[in-house]
C-alpha cells in the first residue's frame, strides 16, 4: 500500500533529545517516517536526517510514520547490538500516550490478542489466533471527557500497529488514524493522536539505568 501524500514536517527539522559516544534519543514528529520508502519521494526520513549529521547513526527500532515521540538509533556496531539484545529480550520499557475515541468502562486493563499482517490490506495488521504472533498491551486511563479519553499506554511486546490494533479491539479506536479509525473518531484529529512518551533502558557501555521522556505534543 502506497503512501497517497508524502509531506513530511520540516519544522523542528531534527531534534535531539539526548546524545553521547554510543547513543542519540531523539523526538520523531508526527508524519515522517523512521527510514526511507522505496519511492525516491518517500527518501526523506529520520534515518536520512540523522546521517546527515551522524553518518554512524543506525536505527534500533522504529516508530509508525503517524507516531510522535522517543526514536533511539546507536552511534556504533557495539551499542547496536547491545541496544537491540534489550528489545529483542523485553529488557526496555515504553511509555504511550493516546487519545482515543469513547471512554472505557474500566480504570485500567490489558488486551492480549495476536496479530498479524493483513496481507490484502497491508500495512493493516489484524487478529488472528491462528496465525498471529502474541502481542500484550497493558493500559490505564489518565482522564477523560465526553466522547474521548487520554489513555496511558504499555506494550510488553513490540508488534507492528500493536496499540492502534489493540485499541481498536476493545472498541475506542486512536483519535486520527487513518487506517483502523472512522467516523468522528478519524475526523477528530488531525493527526494520530499516539506519541511515545517515555524509554527505559540499559546503556550499553555503562549499563547505568537511562530512562527518558518527552512532552506529549497533543
Amino acid at each position: 500500500m502506497a503512501l497517497l501524500e508524502y509531506l513530511p514536517p520540516l519544522h523542528p527539522y531534527l531534534q535531539i533529545l539526548y546524545q553521547d559516544e554510543d547513543l542519540l534519543v531523539l523526538n520523531k514528529p508526527s508524519g515522517l517516517l523512521s527510514v526511507p520508502g522505496k519511492a525516491p519521494q518517500h527518501k526523506d526520513s529520520l534515518q536520512l536526517r540523522v546521517q546527515r549529521v551522524f553518518p554512524t547513526a543506525t536505527v534500533v527500532h522504529r516508530l509508525d510514520m503517524a507516531t510522535s515521540g522517543i526514536m533511539l538509533m546507536a552511534l556504533n556496531s557495539e551499542s547496536h547490538k547491545q541496544v537491540s539484545l534489550q528489545f529483542e529480550r523485553r529488557q526496555t520499557a515504553k511509555v504511550y500516550l493516546a487519545r482515543v475515541w469513547g471512554v472505557p468502562r474500566e480504570a485500567a486493563g490489558e488486551v492480549n490478542l495476536p496479530l498479524i499482517c493483513d496481507w490484502p490490506n497491508r500495512p493493516r495488521q489484524m487478529v488472528d489466533f491462528m496465525r498471529g504472533k502474541q502481542a500484550l498491551t497493558r493500559w490505564q486511563v489518565i482522564n477523560s471527557q465526553e466522547n474521548q479519553a487520554l489513555l496511558r499506554l504499555e506494550p510488553v511486546t513490540g508488534r507492528s500497529h500493536q496499540l492502534r490494533v489493540h485499541m481498536l479491539s476493545l472498541g475506542h479506536p486512536i483519535l486520527g488514524d487513518k487506517l483502523y479509525a472512522k467516523g468522528q473518531a478519524l475526523h477528530m484529529a488531525s493527526r494520530l493522536q499516539l506519541h511515545a512518551s517515555e524509554l527505559q533502558l540499559s546503556h550499553p557501555r555503562s549499563k547505568e539505568k537511562l530512562h527518558f521522556t518527552c512532552s506529549c505534543p497533543f
